[in-house]
């Protein structure tokens, strides 16, 4: 496969990925929001944060109002981020790899983007924001559909998980680093009622609150929710999950092109510290900095399959 055409696909679903993990962050924080009317520009504030768009957005704006910090996360034109430049980045990726995608994939994507071309087209209020965020998130998990049903499990359905993996892992990443390293107050306050509260929110950020309380019923820990993003496999968003499918896809692409490179041997090694570790050795060895040292390191496999794969050569 063409290089291009790789990166193409790589990016084009990183980018859907990222829209999808848009909005179910501002759902989240929504909800928290509303049971926390004396402060809840903290938490607005965390929300630009943990999608690594703050700087830009104190560039434009004084103050963390929800209508201000919606539409700059939705449908601001100068965020590179935004839902609605994401969609469309995916969108003119799908069309450059056109060939490579099955009809049905292609069109649930050129409907995703015309149907939040819509929705975004006037700014979102708190009255419609559950409706919009819903519908990013089912359109773009159309497309994931599409995807599963229809595509041939070749080198093009590869770096089409790969570019969701990436993107997803560091997402919750960030997502466990933010959460409970800026939002909590200070040390004194683990274990406590505002502790519980916001690793509430960091399940309901990556939409794991079901499934944690089906495993663990009428049990709420730090320790036991950061086991279950970070090292539990059966959960689709844990760090460990999509690690190990990195992995897979990259052993998968060794065997069709015949070349071990070096992303495959890092995202070994990622796999293989993820599993040596116990939720224990990371809390007492820093849960903040087991996170930054896992998210630098996927940053660097990011960079480095798009350098072994050659996608802008």
């Amino acid at each position: 496969m063409l290089g291009k055409t790789a990166g193409g696909l790589f990016w084009m679903f990183r980018y859907l990925e990222r829209a999808e993990n848009t909005a179910r962050l501002l759902e989240a924080g929504w909800r928290i929001a509303l049971t926390r009317s004396s402060d809840a520009s903290n938490e607005w504030q965390s929300i630009l944060t943990t999608a690594g768009m703050l700087a830009l957005y104190d560039e434009k704006n004084d103050g963390y109002d929800a209508a201000r910090v919606m539409d700059f996360l939705l449908r601001d034109k100068s965020n590179p981020s935004s839902v609605m430049n994401l969609i469309e980045l995916a969108r003119n990726n799908a069309r450059t790899v056109r060939t490579a995608l099955s009809s049905e994939v292609w069109e649930a994507t050129n409907e995703c983007w015309m149907s939040l071309k819509t929705a975004l087209a006037r700014p979102v209020t708190e009255r419609n924001m559950h409706d919009t965020l819903m519908i990013i998130r089912n359109r773009t998990s159309v497309v994931r559909g599409a995807l599963h049903g229809t595509m041939l499990r070749n080198d093009i359905y590869a770096f089409s998980r790969l570019g969701t993996f990436i993107e997803r892992a560091g997402s919750t990443a960030r997502i466990l680093d933010v959460k409970y390293y800026v939002l909590l107050p200070s040390a004194t306050f683990v274990g406590s009622t505002i502790d519980n509260a916001q690793w509430e929110v960091i399940l309901r950020s990556v939409s794991a609150e079901r499934s944690y309380n089906w495993l663990n019923p009428g049990e709420t820990s730090a320790k036991g929710i950061a086991e279950f993003l970070i090292l539990d496999k059966r959960m689709p968003r844990s760090l460990a999950f999509c690690s190990s499918e990195i992995s897979r896809y990259l052993k998968y692409l060794e065997a069709e092109y015949g070349i071990c490179q070096e992303s495959q041997l890092q995202a070994q090694q990622i796999c293989e510290v993820l599993d040596g570790s116990s939720i224990q050795t990371i809390f007492e060895n820093g849960l903040h900095e087991f996170l930054g040292v896992f998210i630098a390191e996927s940053g660097k496999l990011s960079n480095d399959i798009e350098t072994d794969f050659r996608f802008y050569g």
